[in-house]
């Protein structure tokens, strides 16, 4: 064996520099040395920069000041996989700053960062670069540049990777892509569903819970929801529902399945196979506040269209809503009542809530409109107004749960959602003419006087309609009266806002069907104010129509001051006159106001009135039985009445023209005293032609010859048949100016005009035929011309034909009686001059 020869150590080259070992603790020397050519020295200086930028948010600002993000996206592209790998990482943690990313845009680093996802890249890079791609994604300008140069492909294919932080940065910066909607259509053209959905398999929640935000994104499109559908979607998410320890994530998957039940075609799919009646379950058994909330919510999305509110009917959603109604979270039960509110538009929910016999779902709402929380208030009074909206059974439901005294207290309630809700349910509860009298006994109507003086247009309107719900009843207007509301509900008539107008209009329509009420409504400009508003073409509406319409035909004399017109269902009682026509844009006068007038030459204001002053006054000789007319003492025979008939008659006229006169005097001195309050004087005369005609026309049998008698009876007393040539010369002013000056006033009871014409006796025709139930109309003409339309049947012609009722115009002035059809020229040239 030979002697070992010691192997001599080659000696270093001469021109290569020993090994250093660099140390440094100065930023500014790492800094530098990223512009180091030994990929040594750049590996550990990248190293040193991603350590240092990692720490917190106060470094990252230095690197950023030290100039340290161009070097580093140089080396982003470095030969040598080390350096590129720790470049990225230093690169990835320094986009987290703000600062950052405005100057890695501005050097246009994303296609460098996106090459670094490439597969042969080491998933350290596919980490930091898929990080720097996520943040980078915060900014809108940066989604655009990632989405055109094909970034999403990348990521796609990333989310199946086996590393959990690569699936993280991935899947997140892919869910802020999805911001814009044009990455949402290519995430479904690239496959990105199905891993998505394999991601909520994931053991790291946070994966689980990056993949269910971009699921909810993503599923705002109609097509995604499809491939969702597609790819089984719906079963996993019901699936994850189900599994406990997924609880915390459990609102997250909802989320996504809120989007789904937008299609019918998804609830269909739950439908069939059971996921539907799971979820309903889930609903019913979580206890987790904010899971309750977001499946109320979810339900309420889903059900409002009908196809799709079916498929949950059927799987007793009112029961699982019901039961949200008892959680103790605030926030749960406002979610569960607006559900409930949701599909209360449907009546199938309305008929089954108040059978889920077990849950007391009524009992439940009634109780959380005294909670202490308004929103709870707000949101239990939506329900149960739209649970009772025409549903007499839920009505019934909400009054035997003792709901009206808080509803009512409701109205007093600071918050604006609650007193509406609370008005519109009471105006519903208000369609039962029992419950009605109950809630008006228990102060309503003073309760909603109030809000009546809301600045919000929503609780002034839903007040205004309320009020008019209960304006049925005579003891709710007189209450409305007495605590001026009614003063401010006309003053609602000009408002601004078309709903407050025309619930002021509906409101005074109601009133307006009680002549009391609607007297004063006068009184308070009212009518005026609907004149003014019928007048504009922008303001007027149906209601402020019906309103006036009503309120006419509640103030006959307005109305046919206004129209002109009086039809057979307008009957003229005391109190009527007629002051002459009126412009529409004039103001109308009341009797008290027209009496201040000083005696004029205009025409006279023709009054109806045989009410007597006294209380206690005799009543009109209609409805008196003959014994009653008869003198207390004597009971004399028919002969004998027959015999004194005509001498009785003229005495009893002759002491009524003076009692009369007598009372007329004492009458104006009252006047005098009271500082004109008008009291209307008694018109014997009329008194005595009213009892004329109900004894001798009245019996009559055929409306036609009540008609022709009537019209002779009236032409007699008032001068008599005029010839029409000789109508000129027919003197009725003087009578009239007489009259005036006897009484001193320019009202004039109809009974004391002797010679009248046209207008004189359509009037007068009118008011007795009111008086003995003949139909037909007063229209007044131009020129004081006015006349009489009746409606009669055409008599049978000889073969037994039958032909439909006739318009005819009553002729009162030249032959008495006469009945001229609507359309003749002989009834044109009557109603002209």
């Amino acid at each position: 064996m030979g002697k070992k020869v010691k192997k001599e150590v080659e000696p270093p080259p001469k021109d290569v520099f020993d090994p250093v070992g660099v140390e440094s603790k100065k930023a500014q020397t790492v800094v530098l040395m990223l512009s180091s050519p030994e990929e040594e020295v750049l590996t550990k200086a990248c190293e040193a920069v991603y350590k240092f930028s990692e720490k917190c948010e106060e470094n990252r600002s230095t690197m950023l000041e030290l100039g340290a993000v161009e070097p580093l996206f140089r080396l982003l592209g470095n030969e040598d996989k080390m350096v590129r790998r720790n470049a990225c990482m230093a690169f990835g943690v320094l986009a987290e700053h703000a600062e950052v990313r405005k100057v890695m845009r501005k050097i246009e680093c994303i296609p460098a960062v996106l090459a670094l996802l490439a597969p042969e890249e080491d998933t350290i890079c596919h980490e930091f670069a898929s990080l720097c791609i996520s943040n980078m994604a915060q900014e809108f300008t940066n989604k655009v540049i990632i989405f055109e140069q094909s970034g999403l492909d990348s990521l796609i294919r990333l989310m199946a990777s086996p590393d959990p932080d690569v699936q993280k940065n991935s899947t997140e910066a892919v869910c802020r892509l999805v911001d814009d909607f044009h990455s949402r259509a290519a995430i479904r053209e690239l496959g990105g569903v199905p891993p998505l959905l394999d991601l909520l398999k994931s053991e790291y929640p946070a994966i689980q819970l990056v993949a269910l935000d971009t699921l909810t994104k993503i599923t705002l499109d109609a097509e995604t929801r499809a491939a969702l559908r597609e790819a089984e979607g719906l079963e996993r998410l019901i699936e994850f529902l189900g599994t406990k320890e997924y609880d915390d994530l459990h609102v997250n998957a909802l989320h996504v399945l809120s989007n789904c039940l937008e299609d019918a075609e998804s609830i269909l799919e739950l439908q069939g196979t059971g996921g539907l009646q799971r979820l309903m379950q889930f609903t019913s058994e979580t206890t987790i506040p904010d899971v309750q909330q977001y499946a109320a919510k979810s339900i309420s999305k889903a059900t409002k269209y009908a196809e799709n509110w079916k498929m949950f009917h059927e799987n007793e959603v009112e029961k699982a809503l019901v039961t949200l109604l008892g959680a103790d979270s605030a926030s749960v039960q406002v979610a569960a009542a607006q559900a409930i509110s949701a599909i209360s538009e449907h009546t199938g929910s309305k008929d089954a809530f108040c059978k889920v016999e077990e849950a007391k779902g009524m009992e439940l709402l009634v109780k959380l409109l005294g909670s202490e929380n308004s929103d709870v208030k707000e949101a239990a009074a939506l329900a149960v107004s739209n649970l009772t909206t025409t549903h007499p059974s839920n009505c019934l439901e909400v009054v035997e749960h003792s709901g009206i005294e808080p509803l009512v207290h409701l109205l007093a309630e600071q918050k604006d959602g609650a007193v509406a809700n609370a008005a519109v349910a009471l105006a519903n509860l208000a369609g039962d003419e029992i419950i009605r009298m109950e809630v008006v006994r228990m102060g309503v109507v003073p309760a909603l006087i109030q809000p009546l003086k809301s600045s919000n247009s929503l609780v002034v309107s839903k007040a205004c309609l309320a009020l008019a719900a209960f304006m049925c009843d005579s003891d709710a207007r007189s209450e409305l009266r007495s605590n001026g509301g009614l003063d401010i509900l006309i003053k609602h008539l000009n408002s601004d806002n078309d709903d407050v107008r025309r619930g002021a209009a509906w409101g005074v329509l109601v009133c307006g069907g009680d002549p009391p009420t609607a007297t004063d409504i006068c009184k308070l400009g009212g009518l005026e104010i609907l004149q003014e508003i019928n007048q504009s073409v922008s303001r007027q509406n149906k209601f402020t129509q019906a309103a006036m319409d009503k309120l006419l035909d509640s103030n006959l004399p307005a109305k046919f001051a206004l129209t002109g017109y009086l039809g057979p269902d307008n009957a003229i009682t005391d109190g009527f006159f007629d002051a002459g026509p009126l412009r529409p844009d004039s103001r109308f006068m009341s009797l008290d106001e027209l009496n201040t007038r000083e005696v004029n030459e205009k025409r006279p204001i023709l009054l109806v009135n045989v009410q007597p002053q006294e209380q206690q006054s005799p009543q009109p000789p209609e409805v008196e039985s003959k014994t009653e007319t008869k003198a207390a003492n004597q009971k004399p025979s028919k002969k004998e009445l027959a015999k004194g008939k005509s001498k009785a008659s003229k005495e009893k006229e002759e002491k009524q023209k003076e009692e009369e006169m007598q009372l007329l005097q004492l009458i104006l001195q009252q006047q005098e005293g009271e500082g004109g309050s008008y009291h209307p004087p008694m018109d014997h005369a009329l008194y005595e032609y009213i009892g004329e005609v109900s004894n001798k026309i009245r019996p009559m049998a055929t409306t036609r010859e009540q008609v022709v008698a009537l019209a002779r009876f009236v032409a007699y007393k008032m001068g008599g048949p005029v010839e029409r040539g000789k109508l000129s010369t027919f003197s009725y002013e003087l009578p009239i100016s007489q009259i005036k000056y006897e009484l001193k006033s320019n009202i004039l009871p109809i009974g004391r005009v002797k010679t009248g014409i046209h207008y004189h006796r359509a009037l007068l025709f009118k008011a007795l035929a009111d008086r003995i139930a003949v139909p037909c109309s007063l229209v007044r003409g131009e020129y004081n011309r006015a006349w009489n339309e009746v409606v009669l049947n055409v008599d049978d012609t000889a073969n037994g034909a039958k032909y439909p009722p006739k318009l005819y115009v009553v002729d009162l002035m030249h032959i008495p009686g006469r009945l001229m059809e609507g359309d003749s020229s002989e009834a044109v040239q009557y109603k002209k001059l």
